[in-house]
């Protein structure tokens, strides 16, 4: 019995030790799950707090990113860009836009060059290329600053268009990413067409017909090879790089380009040699400053097109050649006249026989004062205004050859008078208005009506109500340089009525019409013998009258001088080869300008003006017939 229960004990104690193993080994198991549960849990939280900062992060980086909306568009508000009238961009300030272009219209060189030296891999990587990154990495830390960049083309399109450029994580964490909405939203042939029109290409061009014509005087559809390699060679350095400063930087830089394009198998090695082998010529400098007429010509076209959001290409009217010849006549004619003028301020506008205005000077420097005087000043015209007097006259059946008195002449209680109290007696109406009487043209005023010598100013395009006293003779009704010059031009046209205008079309970016002038001529200002016969009274001005200042060898002039009282106003109206020029000298605050007379320097500057602007003559026309009596007068105008 006692053996037994020995056996047993031992047995319980045996199942005992059993048991306590077995306990042992079930908690090993639940540890083990528990930890990979815990594991599991642990990473779960891990991985959402990385996306919850991830998407934090994202949030911030994303919370001030400019508008994408319109990406064509660039800026708070619609831009516009000028292009004259050869297809042109006008540059102002020293910047320009040039006209938006696209791929279909450049020579596969052009993008070529750019994606040579930009961005090889352009075609196959998705807005950034990791290798070029980490290339720059290494290179900008072995050099202990930044030597060389990473960005693709669409980088450089987001920064250019979107960001500003400064130099910090965020902004290149912004540029990542609409490098990669870019992607996603556009073709890479809209992609490179952006950035073709908008990077800078030095000397205050942005796009490449821009910079196209600012280099070399063309559009960017008739770039050579050698001329597109430099324009390629300038993205890496605009200021040191453009040709107009650097031409030896320039050419060694537009040399690797080349390289560049047969190393990526753009180019033949025949044809690489063919290009270096041969100099590229920059262009003339082409006038590059016409701030007025650009001022002028954004009012008329907001005025036209209304609230029209969009960004809107304006071709308008202007010339740079005409304009070049008025600035450069300026500076001339000032010079030549030898009066004090220093203190004097002038304006010009010159248009075609349909009143598209060609050129335009507001004043004499814009820097010191935008005010323009030739749209803004309203002036008097003095005896700038006799032309109508006398077309008033001659359509009432008075002849060139007719007589009209000069003496002494009042009006109730006014007395006008000759210049240096002058009186000749009886004279045609040709030496009348050459010679610039004043008694002879009030009295044909009074002779014809001078509700008709309103209704002609009125039909020649006159842009306000005109006095009705005599003295509406004589031109103390005011009026601006480029009014005048629409109202003198039927007697270039063969009379008739135009509207001065800046702007031929304007259409949005993408080429939807907004706006086309249909109509250049208004209506007739009179017949086509009465504006011959005025024509004939106006050459003998220029010929032998107070205008002979203003004659240009090989060419029929004709045009009148003005004088306002006390010669605060000095003015020289007329035409020329089919082009209407005015130019008016004065002071701003209206006071006097000592002996100053039309046909002193503003026929001067005035000839010195359209003088260059006119083609040389083909012929030479003889000499204007001196009149018996011209050289025994002093006259004024």
């Amino acid at each position: 019995m006692p053996k037994r229960k020995a056996k047993q004990k031992s047995k319980r104690a045996v199942s005992g030790r059993r048991r306590s193993s077995s306990s042992r080994k079930r908690p090993a198991k639940r540890s083990f799950k528990s930890l990979f549960s815990r594991a599991i849990g642990e990473l779960g939280v891990f991985a959402m707090t990385v996306m919850i900062g991830l998407a934090a992060m994202f949030a911030y980086f994303a919370s001030d990113l400019p508008d994408t909306s319109e990406l064509w568009r660039e800026g708070e508000t619609p831009k516009i860009t000028l292009l004259a009238a050869d297809g042109a961009p006008i540059i102002m300030q020293g910047v320009s836009q040039g006209a938006p272009v696209r791929l279909a219209n450049l020579p596969d060189y052009v993008p070529n060059a750019v994606l040579a030296v930009e961005d090889r891999n352009f075609y196959h990587h998705f807005g950034a290329n990791p290798v070029s990154i980490i290339r720059a990495l290494i290179v900008n830390a072995n050099e202990g600053a930044v030597r060389q960049g990473g960005s693709t083309i669409t980088q450089q399109l987001a920064k250019n268009v979107f960001l500003s450029g400064e130099q910090t994580i965020k902004r290149k964490i912004q540029e990542l990413m609409l490098a990669f909405w870019l992607e996603q939203k556009f073709t890479k042939q809209e992609i490179l067409t952006l950035y073709l029109n908008r990077v800078y290409f030095g000397a205050g061009a942005y796009g490449v017909d821009a910079a196209s014509y600012r280099y070399f005087g063309k559009s960017a559809s008739n770039l050579q090879l050698g001329e597109a390699a430099v324009l390629a060679g300038l993205l890496k350095a605009p200021s040191r790089y453009a040709p107009t400063n650097n031409p030896d930087d320039a050419g060694r830089r537009g040399r690797l380009v080349i390289e560049q394009m047969v190393e990526a198998g753009l180019l033949s090695r025949a044809r690489a040699n063919e290009v270096i082998a041969n100099p590229v010529l920059l262009a003339s400098p082409r006038f590059e400053a016409a701030p007025y007429f650009v001022d002028e010509t954004l009012r008329e076209a907001r005025r036209l097109v209304g609230d029209v959001d969009a960004d809107l290409v304006v071709h308008t009217t202007f010339d740079p050649a005409v304009q070049a010849a008025a600035e450069t006549g300026l500076i001339a004619g000032m010079a030549m006249a030898g009066d004090a003028l220093d203190e004097v301020e002038a304006a010009a506008v010159f248009l075609d026989g349909e009143g598209a205005v060609r050129a335009m000077i507001g004043g004499r420097d814009y820097a010191k004062s935008q005010f323009n005087r030739a749209t803004q000043a309203r002036r008097q015209p003095g005896s700038a205004f006799k032309p109508i007097v006398y077309l008033a006259g001659l359509t009432n059946g008075e002849t060139p050859d007719g007589v009209i008195m000069d003496a002494p002449v009042k009006i109730g209680s006014w007395e006008p008078g000759n210049y240096k109290d002058k009186y000749y007696g009886e004279v045609t109406l040709r030496e009348a208005l050459a010679l610039s009487l004043n008694s002879a043209a009030v009295r044909l005023q009074e002779q014809t009506g001078r509700a008709h010598v309103r209704q002609t100013a009125e039909q020649l395009g006159w842009p306000s109500e005109l006095g009705s006293g005599p003295s509406l003779a004589l031109g103390v009704d005011e009026i601006s340089p480029l009014q005048l010059a629409g109202v003198y031009a039927p007697f270039a046209n063969g009379g008739f009525r135009i509207d001065p205008h800046l702007v031929d079309r304007i259409e949005t970016a993408d080429g939807d019409l907004v706006y086309e002038r249909k109509s250049r001529i208004i209506a007739e200002a009179a017949s086509a013998n009465s504006i011959r016969e005025m024509n004939d009274l106006m050459q003998a001005v220029v010929g032998w009258g107070t205008g002979r200042a203003a004659k240009i060898p090989g060419y029929i002039t004709a045009g009148k001088t003005g004088t306002s009282q006390d010669s605060r106003d000095a003015w020289f109206a007329g035409h020329a080869g089919g082009l209407v020029g005015v130019v008016w000298v004065g002071r701003d605050d209206n006071s006097p300008m000592a002996n100053m007379t039309g046909g002193r320097a503003p026929a001067v500057i005035w000839r010195e003006m359209m003088a260059r602007a006119l083609p040389p003559p083909t012929y030479v026309t003889p000499a204007a017939e001196e009149d018996p009596i011209a050289a025994l007068l002093q006259t004024g105008g």
